[in-house]
């Protein structure tokens, strides 16, 4: 069979909103999947035993499990027990924010560890209040120093969303995937696909990289 990539700019517009909708959806999750890592790790580091294991549940839990089996189970299982309905949209959202907050909270709670104690002693010192000392002293310095692993947390993020075409949301696979479907030309598309995702992912992990040495040089001074 010969190959015709020029059917695709047919179907050009259609690629490009499934793309952006493949792009809005991973900014919200990456959004609300970092501010509960954030906090998962702080309860993961916290001297409260109850914290620690309930966190460390919910880590291990939505890292141990298939992504695709957390979305099936948000999306098919989720409403009945809540008793309504909720969009492929919405699971997605859930889903991948819940995954996210998992692996992030493990990213936030290594660079809390790496904060030397002196930085804790000091806002005691300084009768700084608990929140003050998240907010102000030990969450720049962490989220500095989790910034290269967040990066890659967020570009795997990206990657995982092409799951969400399991639920019929209309994502750049879902459109791939139809497109493949209607026009027979499953290799022209598919490639095509990959390499839209290649092209968004390949610079952030060279950006990853360089930011990744940037941090380094800067914490060594």
């Amino acid at each position: 069979m010969a190959l015709d990539f020029s059917v695709l700019l047919r179907f050009q517009d259609a690629l490009l909103k499934g793309l952006l909708t493949t792009l809005e959806l991973t900014l919200i999750c990456i959004v609300l999947g970092c501010a509960i890592g954030f906090f998962v790790g702080l309860a993961r580091t916290s001297d409260n035993r109850i914290l620690r294991g309930v966190s460390g549940f919910y880590v291990e839990f939505f890292r141990g499990t298939p992504v695709l089996i957390q979305l099936f189970w948000i999306f098919f299982c989720l409403p009945l027990l809540l008793g309504t309905e909720l969009s492929n949209f919405t699971s997605a959202v859930i889903a991948l924010t819940l995954y996210m907050g998992a692996i992030t909270s493990e990213t936030f709670r290594a660079s809390l560890r790496s904060i030397g104690r002196e930085q804790y002693d000091a806002c005691v010192a300084l009768g700084l209040p608990r929140w003050t000392q998240t907010t102000s002293v030990v969450l720049p310095q962490a989220v500095l120093r989790a910034i290269p692993t967040l990066l890659s947390n967020c570009i795997s993020l990206f990657k995982e969303s092409a799951l969400v075409s399991a639920v019929g949301m209309a994502d750049l696979m879902f459109v791939g995937s139809n497109i493949s479907n209607n026009t027979a030309r499953p290799v022209e598309v598919l490639t095509v696909v990959a390499l839209i995702y290649f092209v968004i992912a390949f610079p952030l992990t060279r950006a990853v990289t360089f930011i990744e040495q940037r941090i380094l040089t800067k914490l060594a001074v």
